[in-house]
């Protein structure tokens, strides 16, 4: 359809359908769109496909419940509650545990050897370097080296004296009864598509409930004890309170808000979000420091905490659905694709042996239709003494005697009508005929080619004119009677174009020309039959010279081999050659 042309937007263009009828073929179609159906259905319900969905939006405040008490050396029994433990300040959607301390008592602001580490000991004041200071420094040089010890001397540094020393946190933590500890978790929610409220504590759940409820028997129940949260994350309590860690609270809402199934409850489930291994980090776990600070004579001191505890995050996600027409229709439209898998399925079957194969030939002639490059010519060859036709490709450099064929298919016979023709005039000219092994009268002068087999052919310039009518060394086709009867017979001839034009001048009148054309596509229709579509049939060399000679053009001039492509109709069509 040409883009210029108007009249070609008032077209409608289909597919063509092939109809098999056939019981198995049939029933195969429709067991396969049953087991689609179903499968579409089954995932519509599974998915709620049916649905619009919305994201949850939610806020979450939490609570700890717990008391442990500890002892210090040199500090005695400590006494730890909620205000302890639970740090300065928490984050959103988060809370903080301390389950280990290391505590430094008595610090006041003055002059004191730092601690020794690796490349900070030094021997006199000239390794130190006053005002200086580094990421892994306590205070300020002031430029002295000091001792540290009876073995050690170090920079003095100005600081908070006397300056942490320990390192390592005790084990087993000091605090590891917080494995007791319980936490409360508030979360509400929201779906504002479908202005949806609800809460994790639901309306059924009193006072009495929520001091009696154990996640052991009760999966809704919002009281959490740190030991089952962190034993859920598959993660012993005991050990990760040592140097600390965090632990994910995972809160997933899937609501479904339609009436008739309308559910929305809360799912709880916990996995640890940092490296499990201390010894695959540089910093394990996870600490801070804080310090309590309070006046003694007028001098300001302080108690130096570091304190090692797990971090609670709590990460809600999840959605809601509620029926929609439009998502319905949009889920059936989309899925009316996999009906699809139906046709491929029972075409593959046609197309392979594990169906009848004559039913698969047939449904593929009516079904597909070749187009073959515009640059490719596929042409048709057909020898005497062989029963297949050779498809080959068009060649400007091999002869077309030579060049290997791309496949052999079976000559499909027309019926040859026309034949019957000739049996309608006695050939008077019969008993003149060569037999059919002797070769037709040839010009001795005329040099036999190299791939010529009958020794009837002439050369040619083109390659694709070089080809003869046999395979092997023989009597050629043009010396036979059929060739003379059926294809060089003038009788015939002019009966033929007569029955093509009954409107044309009278038969005996007709011109060498059409006469020629004629018996072209008498020899095309005798021994092509059918010629394979998108496929052009080429005459042999000696039988076109026979032709030429029995029907010769009054200048002598030819237009040589020129392929017209076949087309499925009983008559067939050949241009000039």
């Amino acid at each position: 359809m040409p883009c210029c042309d108007p009249l070609g937007l008032c077209q409608y263009q289909t597919s063509k359908l092939v109809r098999i009828q056939s019981v198995r073929l049939g029933s195969l179609k429709w067991s396969l769109n049953g087991a689609i159906l179903l499968f579409i259905c089954i995932m519509m319900l599974w998915n709620r496909k049916y649905q619009e969905f919305d994201l949850v939006v939610s806020s979450v405040t939490t609570k700890v419940k717990g008391v442990a008490q500890t002892h210090l050396t040199g500090v005695g029994n400590l006494l730890w509650d909620v205000a302890d433990y639970s740090g300065s300040s928490q984050d959103r959607n988060s809370f903080f545990v301390m389950t280990n301390v290391i505590v430094t008592k008595n610090q006041k602001q003055g002059k004191c050897a730092e601690v020794p580490s690796k490349g900070r000991l030094c021997r006199s004041d000239q390794d130190c370097e006053e005002g200086a200071w580094d990421q892994q420094s306590h205070g300020i040089q002031t430029g002295s080296c000091i001792r540290f010890d009876v073995m050690k001397k170090t920079c003095e540094v100005s600081a908070w004296c006397p300056i942490e020393t320990q390192t390592n946190p005790p084990r087993p933590a000091l605090l590891a009864a917080a494995e007791n500890f319980t936490v409360l978790i508030k979360n509400n929610i929201r779906f504002p598509a479908f202005n949806f409220i609800r809460r994790n504590i639901l309306p059924q759940m009193n006072d009495a409930y929520l001091r009696s409820c154990h996640r052991a028997n009760d999966s809704l129940c919002p009281i959490f004890r740190l030991g089952d949260m962190v034993r859920e994350a598959g993660e012993k309590f005991s050990d990760m309170a040592v140097e600390g860690g965090v632990i994910g609270i995972q809160i997933k809402w899937d609501c479904n808000l339609d009436r008739l199934m309308q559910r929305c409850l809360p799912r709880y489930s916990f996995r640890r979000l940092d490296e499990r291994e201390s010894n695959k980090t540089l910093y394990p776990g996870l600490n801070f420091r804080f310090a309590k600070y309070n006046t003694v004579n007028g001098v300001e001191e302080r108690t130096l905490y570091k304190a090692f505890g797990i971090r609670f995050d709590i990460m809600v996600f999840g959605q809601a659905g509620k029926f929609s027409f439009i998502q319905l229709i949009v889920y059936i439209g989309s899925t009316l694709s996999y009906y699809a898998l139906t046709t491929v399925l029972i075409d593959w079957l046609l197309e392979t042996s594990c169906y009848s194969a004559d039913v698969g030939q047939n449904y593929s002639e009516r079904k597909v239709e070749s187009v073959p490059d515009s640059q490719q010519c596929i042409l048709c060859v057909s020898y005497v003494d062989e029963e297949k036709l050779r498809l080959v490709k068009r060649s400007r450099k091999k002869s077309l005697q030579n060049i290997k064929p791309m496949s052999v298919l079976p000559r499909k016979d027309s019926g040859h009508l026309r034949a019957a023709l000739c049996l309608l005039q006695p050939d008077v000219n019969a008993d003149a005929q060569p037999p059919q092994d002797q070769k037709p009268t040839s010009d001795p002068k005329r040099r036999q080619p190299g791939w010529c087999k009958c020794g009837c052919c002439t050369s040619s310039a083109l390659p694709q004119e070089e080809l003869c009518c046999r395979r092997s060394d023989g009597a050629c086709i043009a010396s036979s009677p059929p060739f003379r009867r059926l294809v060089l017979d003038r009788w015939l001839l002019q009966a033929v174009l007569l029955y093509q034009d009954p409107l044309s001048p009278p038969a005996g009148g007709a011109q060498p020309a059409a006469l020629r054309h004629c018996a072209y596509r008498q020899f095309i229709s005798w021994r092509f039959g059918f010629p394979p579509d998108d496929s052009h049939p080429v005459i042999p060399s000696c039988c076109v010279q026979r032709i030429r000679e029995e029907y010769p053009s009054p200048d002598g001039r030819y237009s040589g081999f020129r392929p017209v492509r076949t087309v499925s109709v009983p008559t067939r069509n050949n241009r000039e050659l």
